[in-house]
């Protein structure tokens, strides 16, 4: 799996440690302007509804271009301790309750989920 040589390619990037041993890092790639193929697209304020190529000016709402990401993720499970790389759909979904980008263990099958920072699961 090829990693980001900087967060600037990335639409999403998180490093996170699992308690009491394991951790992950997951990251989405910026993806190519479908009219141009030359700019990679990026949200010109946080708060657009859309995404910009800056190289041809092509926008393309928010929600179709988050629906086909990918998410990234090369993780250590924390129940087993088994070392995989993983890629799932860039879609937050309610884990333990609280939202989560949520993927299986290869080895164990446990679920993981990669939450917002300083969210704590609340069902365990």
């Amino acid at each position: 799996m090829k990693q980001p040589e900087s967060v600037d390619e990335c639409l999403y990037f998180t490093r996170r440690k699992f308690e009491p041993k394991g951790g992950a890092v997951a990251w989405v790639f910026r993806k190519q302007c479908p009219k141009c193929k030359e700019g990679l697209m990026k949200k010109p304020k946080k708060t657009s509804p859309t995404y910009d190529c800056p190289k041809c000016g092509y926008a393309e709402p928010k929600k179709e271009h988050e629906e086909t990401a990918e998410l990234n993720i090369e993780y250590e499970c924390p129940k087993c301790g088994h070392k995989g790389e993983t890629t799932v759909e860039y879609k937050r979904r309610t884990w333990q309750g609280v939202k989560a980008y949520v993927f299986k263990c290869e080895e164990c099958g446990e679920k993981i989920g990669l939450t917002k920072k300083m969210k704590e699961p609340k069902k365990k």
